[in-house]
């Protein structure tokens, strides 16, 4: 078995829920410094992915020659949750691209989140692609392909040119040849990637320390984004999210992916991270990350306060009364 367990849920002293997992950590000199479990087991990217996907965005002045906000080029890499302050960054992108909503492949659905989900039933509207969590993701894609003049149609499939660009440019981040990178479909209908964890974290390594990258342009494009990401972190998940938590934190590039996929790189510390949750669970995320930064003295306490005020240890039932806990049962030290 190439995985261990993370975490434990307990009521009244018994084992209620148990998370298993592999966390891979490395440094500069691409040294692995950490790990639970098999670090060449290979992951799904999932929307991990979509910094990586976003790049060929970030290779081009499209963000400059179409006036977008920075609110609104950040939604190329996001997973957004639906709010209103997406939707309108995102309708205005629409007026700003030259890219119809019939073009975007993801299909018609409600936000993710259920405030505006609930808000957007009651008032009878109907599902859009703009309102799936990979529409800006999409919209990108579209852009790029009528930046470059790519063909729109069949901007999803592994041998498009701009599919093949972002394999290039994953293989150049992660350090695995293009021949051993896994593909699949992704749930959105795009190309998603596997490659062993351990490059992964090599991956987001390098996204928190561009200069690591020999390619310039490259190098320059990660710039851009990782800041936008920085900047305009709500506008990657949604408020009271792991990732505005992280991304609130100039010093982190995180990014989470479906199915229990977490990486986040560190700039000042040179360390990149990347963690799988077998069940496919997303809702410890936050207990495992807290206890990775606790245990490498991570030294903004802030952002690990953060983190447990999101998923608190404590178990508590419906009046507020604690019933349980959730223990930590790995060690990278």
């Amino acid at each position: 078995m190439g995985y261990d367990i993370l975490i434990e849920e307990m009521r009244a002293d018994l084992v209620e829920n148990v998370h298993t997992g592999i966390i891979c950590g490395v440094n500069d000199k691409l040294e692995q410094v950490f790990q639970v479990g098999d670090m060449q087991q290979k992951v799904f990217f999932r929307s991990a992915a979509k910094p990586i996907q976003a790049l060929p965005i970030f290779l081009t002045n499209i963000i400059a020659n179409y006036g977008l906000l920075e609110q609104e080029a950040a939604l190329f890499a996001a997973s957004h949750r639906g709010e209103a302050y997406h939707i309108s960054s995102l309708e205005s992108m629409l007026h700003k691209l030259p890219v119809e909503e019939t073009e975007l492949f993801c299909p018609p659905s409600l936000p993710l989140n259920e405030m505006p989900r609930e808000q957007m039933l009651r008032e009878g509207k109907m599902k859009r692609r703009l309102y799936h969590n990979c529409s800006g993701k999409h919209m990108g894609f579209v852009a790029v392909c009528h930046e470059l003049g790519y063909p729109v149609n069949g901007y999803w499939k592994v041998d498009h040119p701009l599919q093949k660009q972002i394999i290039q440019i994953l293989s150049t981040l992660s350090e695995v040849p293009i021949s051993e990178i896994t593909i699949g479909i992704d749930g959105c209908g795009v190309p998603v990637f596997a490659i062993p964890i351990r490059n992964m974290a090599i991956t987001y390594l390098k996204l928190a320390r561009p200069d690591l990258i020999a390619d310039l342009p490259l190098r320059k494009a990660v710039m851009k984004l990782t800041k936008i990401m920085n900047k305009q972190y709500n506008m990657i998940a949604s408020e009271h999210f792991i990732c505005s938590v992280l991304l609130r934190d100039e010093n982190i590039v995180a990014k989470g992916g479906a199915q229990g996929v977490y990486c986040l790189g560190l700039k000042n510390e040179k360390l990149g991270i990347a963690l799988k949750v077998m069940n496919g669970s997303e809702e410890v995320w936050p207990n495992i990350v807290a206890s990775i930064l606790e245990q490498i003295d991570y030294k903004n306490k802030e952002t690990i306060s953060q983190l447990k005020n999101l998923k608190p240890d404590i178990v508590k039932n419906d009046s507020g009364v604690k019933v349980g806990e959730i223990r930590r049962k790995f060690s990278i030290i």
